[in-house]
Formats: C-alpha cells, sequence, structure tokens
C-alpha cells in the first residue's frame, strides 16, 4: 500500500464512516450543497421575481445534485478544476452546465450571486463538522460512557484502596473512580451539544458590497442570517473575507478536554491493570508478546492514549491556526483546514478502542481485597478527624507519630483506638470501621449513575 497516514491505511476500516464529512469528495459535496441551497434560496425571494418559477422537476434535480452527489460528480469536478485550477469555480461550472443540460441557463448567472469562495468553504466546512461531530462523534463518545456506565454501576459498591502520589490513601469504590470520568465527559457533552458553529456570507471582505450595488434596497444582511440559520448555522455578524473560525476553535477546544480525560482513564486504567486491580480476558489465539507467551498486554488502552494524543496536538494547532489570517485574507489557512477531519479520525479510534479495552476487563476481587487487608493505616484519617471533634487540638501531629512509616493492623489499630480518650460513642463507631467500610457517602454520590 502507498498510504502515508495510517488512518487511510492501517486504521481506515476503524474511522472510514468520517469519509462521509472529511474525504475531499465529502468536501465537494458540501460545496455544492452550499451553492445549490443559496441558489434556490435566491430563487424563492421576491427580489427576483422575474426569474421563471422553478418546476417541481427541476427542484428535484437541483437538490439532487447534492443529495445523490456522486464519484462520478466528484470526478467531473476535479476534471473542471484541472482547467480553472480553482475548486470553488469548479463546482459552480459543474452546477451551471447541469441547469445548461436541464433548460434553465437563466438561473446561470444565479450561481454564486455576490459571492466570494470562502463563503461558499467555512460554510462547507461548518455543516461537515457539524455532521461529523452530531452524527459520529457524539454516538460514539455516548457508547463509551454507555459501556463505562455498566461496569461503574458493577462495581459501585466494590471497596477499593486509593492511591494518592501512588501510594495508599484512603478507601474509595471501583464504581465511584469510574463515575468521576463520565461525569465530566457528560459535562462536556452537554456544551459541545448546545454549540453553534459560525458562518459568514457577506462577500469578498464581509461587507455585501456586490450585493448591495446589485440590489441596493435590499437587507442582504437579514437575508443572509435567515438562509445561515436554515443550515443549522448561526451567523458570524462581522467578518473579513474569511469567517474567523472562532466557533470551530471552541469546538476543537472541547474535544481536547473530552479527550484529555479519556486520556487521563487510560491511564488510570493501565495502572490498575498493572496493579491487578483488574484482569484482562484471555482471547484464543491472540498473542501478547512475541517472546513472553504468558503476557495480555493492556493495547488498547495504550493504543487509545497515542491517538488522543495525536487527535489533541491536531486541534490544537487547528484551534490556534485558523483564527489568524493577514488582513483581510491570506491562503494559508485553506491547506490548515483541509486537515480538520484528522483529529476527529485519531479521537473515533481512540474512542472505539476505550469500547474494547472495558469489554475485556473484570474486577480481580481477590487483589483489590488483599490490598485492602493489609493497609489498615487508611484508618488513620478518621481516627484524627474523630480526635479534633473531640477538641484535642494535636490530633493530626499525635496519629502521625503512631502512624507514619507504620503500617497499621487489624489488631494494632483496635488497641491505638481503645487508648483513645473520646466518647464511647465514637470510640464503638471507630472500632466498627474497617478499610473495607470507610466509604463515606459514595452510595448517595453515585445515586443517579
Amino acid at each position: 500500500m502507498s498510504n502515508i497516514s495510517p488512518i487511510d491505511g492501517r486504521y481506515k476500516k476503524n474511522v472510514s464512516e468520517l469519509g462521509e464529512y472529511f474525504s475531499e469528495q465529502a468536501l465537494m459535496r458540501h460545496r455544492v450543497m452550499v451553492e445549490v441551497k443559496y441558489l434556490l434560496a435566491l430563487v424563492e425571494h421576491k427580489s427576483f421575481k422575474k426569474t421563471r418559477a422553478l418546476s417541481k422537476k427541476t427542484f428535484t434535480s437541483l437538490k439532487n445534485l447534492y443529495v445523490d452527489f456522486s464519484l462520478k460528480d466528484f470526478k467531473q469536478i476535479k476534471k473542471i478544476e484541472e482547467k480553472t485550477n480553482h475548486d470553488v469555480n469548479a463546482v459552480v461550472v459543474f452546477i451551471s452546465e447541469k441547469l445548461k443540460r436541464a433548460g434553465r441557463k437563466d438561473l446561470v448567472p444565479l450561481v454564486h450571486f455576490g459571492l466570494t469562495s470562502e463563503d461558499v468553504n467555512n460554510t462547507a466546512y461548518s455543516l461537515m463538522t457539524r455532521g461529523a461531530v452530531d452524527n459520529i462523534m457524539i454516538p460514539s463518545i455516548k457508547s463509551v460512557l454507555k459501556e463505562l456506565k455498566t461496569l461503574s454501576k458493577k462495581t459501585k459498591s466494590l471497596p477499593l484502596l486509593s492511591l494518592t502520589h501512588g501510594q495508599p490513601a484512603t478507601t474509595t469504590t471501583l464504581g465511584k473512580e469510574l463515575a468521576v470520568f463520565i461525569s465530566r465527559v457528560e459535562r462536556e457533552l452537554a456544551l459541545i451539544k448546545k454549540m453553534r458553529l459560525l458562518a459568514k456570507f457577506s462577500g469578498a471582505t464581509g461587507s455585501y458590497a456586490a450585493h448591495k450595488v446589485a440590489f441596493p434596497g435590499f437587507s442582504w444582511s437579514v437575508f443572509s442570517k435567515r438562509f445561515i440559520n436554515k443550515l443549522g448555522l448561526e451567523q458570524s455578524p462581522v467578518s473579513t473575507q474569511i469567517e474567523p473560525g472562532d466557533s470551530l476553535a471552541e469546538l476543537f477546544h472541547s474535544f481536547v478536554r473530552i479527550n484529555n480525560i479519556f486520556s487521563d482513564f487510560s491511564l488510570d486504567m493501565w495502572l490498575y491493570i498493572s496493579r491487578n486491580i483488574f484482569v484482562q480476558k484471555n482471547i484464543v489465539g491472540e498473542v501478547g508478546s512475541s517472546t513472553m507467551p504468558h503476557k495480555i498486554n493492556p493495547i488498547f488502552f495504550e493504543n487509545a492514549e497515542g491517538n488522543l494524543d495525536i487527535a489533541n496536538n491536531n486541534f490544537s494547532f487547528l484551534a490556534s491556526r485558523i483564527t489568524r489570517s493577514r488582513l483581510q485574507r491570506d491562503l494559508s489557512g485553506s491547506t490548515v483546514f483541509r486537515n480538520i477531519g484528522v483529529g476527529f479520525a485519531h479521537s473515533l479510534l481512540s474512542y472505539k478502542n476505550l469500547i474494547k479495552g472495558v469489554l475485556r476487563i473484570s474486577p480481580n476481587k481477590v487483589q483489590i481485597k488483599k490490598e485492602l487487608d493489609e493497609n489498615w493505616s487508611v484508618l488513620a484519617e478518621a481516627i484524627q478527624t474523630v480526635l479534633r471533634k473531640s477538641g484535642d487540638s494535636s490530633a493530626y501531629d499525635k496519629i502521625k507519630k503512631l502512624t507514619r512509616g507504620k503500617p497499621l493492623t487489624k489488631e494494632s489499630y483496635k488497641q491505638m483506638v481503645n487508648n483513645l480518650n473520646i466518647a464511647d460513642k465514637d470510640k464503638s463507631a471507630l472500632l466498627q470501621l474497617t478499610p473495607h467500610t470507610y466509604l463515606g457517602e459514595i452510595d448517595k454520590i453515585l445515586e443517579n449513575l
């Protein structure tokens, strides 16, 4: 294979659905869509009342230019582009030729009326991105969350030794730790769903100058706003030749945050597996190591982590770069925009690997119990807090001397508690406490999981 990028080679089958939105053919289809819908909007407007009404057949044929856009159509536009050396103009020629063949030569002057290429491009990119996010990325993220929620619910009451700075800290539950990631991602998803991507349709330098000369009594900014809103986008009220790209940058940053959360999750899962908290399914026929037959490596979490890093580098670069341009416009951003799909592809690959990874693990309850049984020191926090409650101002230092570097056992813990000068009720509560039951209000925290 001659593919340079693994996205178009090794991983193509895992991300192929994004081709509908981010391939060059998809870009051409969306350009055709924008041009055709704009043409239809003009024809419907009273200012163009002299234009012969569209027959149902003509309307359908125009709509089908983008609905049924084919590889043949794409190749035809590319062939035109070889002559024009301009991709958007090639789309204009393509539509114009279709109109002539349909006997509507009179509509040709209205194709691309008053527009600059960037009117079409920025709108197309926003539509492509919104479509990919709504139809592929969000459902994929929800699929990851679905598997995480299933695992979290199964383990919400399973006590686990938590580590801070890699050292035994207090008791948590496995399900609660998974719920942390779920909550974080759901918050970001809510923000993404609310986002409205911007678009501009205001001509060569954002002033509607050509439009106004042709129809001085017509409010083109109002027309533009209605047209853009109808596409499911929001008008960028003030622009140069290009739409500044701030809304896309906001979206990319949201995906950076989601991907960082999933990367954080991947790191933790790797550590849990290394710690034997989770065990992985042994799939017959699979090879973990080419030389160590016993190994089952956490490859799905590792693959996800690496691809999330690539995705975020792409998103961060795009968010920084697409919002900058010399004066009213230069061409440097054009090439950059063509790479929008890269970050989404690596993200999608990661999400699919996370699902595979989660489906292959199960909690090792024996190891989990063993860790807690060996770490009664996690109850030191409880002891010193009860002492503080009783008015002991030196509670922390007192318990520190008794426990720091001196791991507690079940017996030494109970002896320590019995020697405390505290109320019988508090002493009884501490004596009943174990590393397995030191769970605070985790049950309440997870009520709505």
